[in-house]
C-alpha cells in the first residue's frame, strides 16, 4: 500500500482536479483527501477519517455507498460483455431493459432514452436534437435557447453557456451567443421586498415575455431548466411558477427541457421533479441518480412529439448523425438496472421525501431565529441554508468574506460532516444519500448548529 505522503506528491504533481485552485492545490495550500472506503451515508480516508457524507458525493450516490447489490450487477456485467456499441441498431439486456424501467418511471408524454455518459453531455445531445428538430420543421432561425442566471447546466461550450454562474463563464468565452438568460426563479433574492410569491411570479413572467419579444420568439427554440435551482443555491420555485413559465412556452412553441440531472429518480419525494410540479417537458435530462454514480452514465429522454420529427428527419435524409462511442454502456446500463431496482425494493424516495421534510424541519427549528440565518429552504432531500449580514434589511456579506465556506470548514473539521457552500451567495447546501436516517439527520442538525455557532456567534 502506498504511503499517503507519496499520493500526496502524486496527486499535486500530476492530477488536474475539476473546479479547483489549481494554483493553491500545486504550492499544497489546500489537502489532498484520499477517499479510501465507503458505506451507507459515510466515506472514509485513508487516514482513518469517518466523515458523514450530507452531500452525496455531488447530489449523487442516492441510494447510499457500499451497496453489494450494485456492485455484483456490475461486476457480472463486466464478466459476461465489458462493452459493445449502440450504433446502428445494437443492444444488451442491460441497455434494452433499463431503457423500459425509465419510460415506465418518467412522465406520461416521453418516448424514447438516448444514453451518455454524464449530465454535460446530456444537455448537449437535448440542444443538438432541438436543433435538428427545427431544421427538419424548416424553422432553420428557431435555435436560440434560454436559461436562468444561477441554473447549473454543466460545463461544456454550449452547457457552460446554459450554465448561469459567472465561474463557468469566466475566462472561457462564454456563453456562446446562441444561449441567453432570463430571472431565476430565486424569491429570497427578489430586488423588491415587498413582492409577493404571486407577485414575484408574475415579474419572473414579464421578465422571460419581454426577453421573447425582444429577441423574437421565431428565433428561440428552446427553455431550459431545474425543476429546483441546485448548484445556483438549493433554490424551490415559488407556488405557481412553473404553470405560469409553461404557459409562456406553450403560447411561442418554445420547447420545454427539464435538466433533472440532480432531481431525477427520487430526490423531492417524487420519482421526478417534472411530475412533482406538474411540468410537460420535451426533453428530460438524467445522470446522477441514474446509477447512484455507481459507474458513469447520463440519458437524454424525449418526448413523443420530439420523436416524431426525429423518426421524419432521418426518412428525409438518412441515419441520425449522433452518438457517442459509450453510448448506452452495458457496465453503465447495469449499473442503472440494478440501482433503480434498489430504490424502490428500499422505498428510497418515500424515505427522501419523509426524512427530508424531517431534516428541513429540524434545521428551522434550530436556526431560524439565528440573527444571521436569512432563509431556510429546500424540498424532499434538499435542504439549503442562507446566511446575511443583517436579516431586517436581508444584507448579504461581503463575499471575501467567505461565511459560507468558513461554515463549511468548521462543519468538516469539528463533526466530520460534509456540506457544500454553494458559489454565489453564502449558502450551505445539503443533499443526503436517500438512505439517511433520522437519527444521521439529527446527527447533522447538531453538527450544523454548532458549527453556525461557532463561525457567526
Amino acid at each position: 500500500m502506498l504511503h499517503n505522503n507519496q499520493l500526496d506528491q502524486w496527486d499535486r504533481e500530476n492530477f488536474f482536479h475539476p473546479s479547483t485552485h489549481l494554483a493553491q492545490h500545486a504550492r499544497g495550500e489546500s489537502p489532498t483527501r484520499v477517499i479510501r472506503t465507503a458505506s451507507g451515508v459515510h466515506i472514509e480516508d485513508r487516514d482513518g477519517n469517518k466523515l458523514l457524507d450530507a452531500f452525496a458525493g455531488l447530489y449523487c450516490v442516492n441510494v447510499g455507498y457500499g451497496r453489494p447489490e450494485i456492485a455484483e450487477a456490475i461486476a457480472d456485467q463486466a464478466r459476461e460483455l465489458a462493452y459493445y456499441h449502440s450504433y446502428v441498431g445494437h443492444g444488451t439486456e442491460a441497455s434494452i431493459t433499463l431503457s423500459k424501467m425509465i419510460l415506465d418511471r418518467a412522465p406520461a408524454n416521453m418516448s424514447k432514452v438516448y444514453f451518455g455518459l454524464g449530465g454535460s453531455d446530456a444537455n448537449e445531445t437535448n440542444v443538438k436534437l432541438l436543433w435538428y428538430y427545427n431544421n427538419i420543421l424548416g424553422r432553420p432561425e428557431k435555435k436560440k435557447i434560454i436559461s436562468r442566471w444561477r441554473g447549473y447546466h454543466g460545463s461544456g461550450l454550449v452547457t457552460g453557456s446554459l450554465t448561469g454562474l459567472e465561474l463557468f463563464h469566466k475566462k472561457f468565452d462564454l456563453p456562446l451567443a446562441q444561449v441567453i438568460h432570463t430571472e431565476a426563479p430565486y424569491y429570497f433574492r427578489r430586488n423588491d421586498l415587498n413582492q409577493s410569491e404571486a407577485e414575484f411570479v408574475a415579474h419572473c413572467v414579464a421578465e422571460l415575455e419581454a426577453l421573447i419579444d425582444r429577441e423574437g420568439a421565431d428565433t428561440i427554440a428552446g427553455f431550459i431548466g431545474e425543476p429546483v435551482l441546485g448548484t445556483g443555491g438549493i433554490v424551490p420555485p415559488p407556488e405557481g411558477y412553473w404553470a405560469a413559465i409553461q404557459a409562456v412556452l406553450r403560447k411561442h412553441d418554445i420547447l420545454l427541457i427539464a435538466d433533472e440531472v440532480v432531481t431525477g429518480f427520487g430526490r423531492l419525494g417524487s420519482m421526478f421533479g417534472s411530475d412533482h410540479y406538474g411540468m410537460t417537458p420535451d426533453f428530460i435530462t438524467i445522470a446522477k441518480g441514474l446509477t447512484s454514480a455507481y459507474a458513469p452514465l447520463s440519458g437524454s429522454i424525449v418526448s413523443d412529439r420530439v420523436w416524431k420529427v426525429l423518426e421524419q428527419g432521418t426518412d428525409e435524409n438518412g441515419p441520425i448523425g449522433h452518438g457517442w462511442t459509450y453510448s448506452a454502456h452495458p457496465i453503465g446500463a447495469a449499473a442503472g438496472v440494478a440501482n433503480l431496482k434498489l430504490i424502490e425494493d428500499l422505498n428510497l424516495v418515500e424515505n427522501a421525501g419523509e426524512v427530508g421534510a424531517y431534516l428541513q424541519q429540524g434545521m428551522k427549528d434550530a436556526l431560524s431565529d439565528h440573527p444571521h440565518v436569512g432563509d431556510i429552504r429546500g424540498e424532499g432531500m434538499l435542504c439549503a441554508i442562507e446566511f446575511v449580514k443583517d436579516r431586517d434589511s436581508r444584507a448579504f456579506f461581503d463575499a471575501t468574506d467567505k461565511i459560507g465556506p468558513q461554515v463549511s470548514a468548521k462543519l468538516l473539521e469539528q463533526s466530520k460532516v460534509i456540506a457544500r457552500a454553494m458559489p454565489q451567495g453564502d449558502i450551505l447546501g445539503f443533499a443526503p444519500p436517500f438512505c439517511l436516517t433520522r437519527d444521521e439527520a439529527d446527527t447533522v442538525i447538531a453538527a450544523t448548529t454548532r458549527a453556525v455557532s461557532d463561525v457567526l456567534g
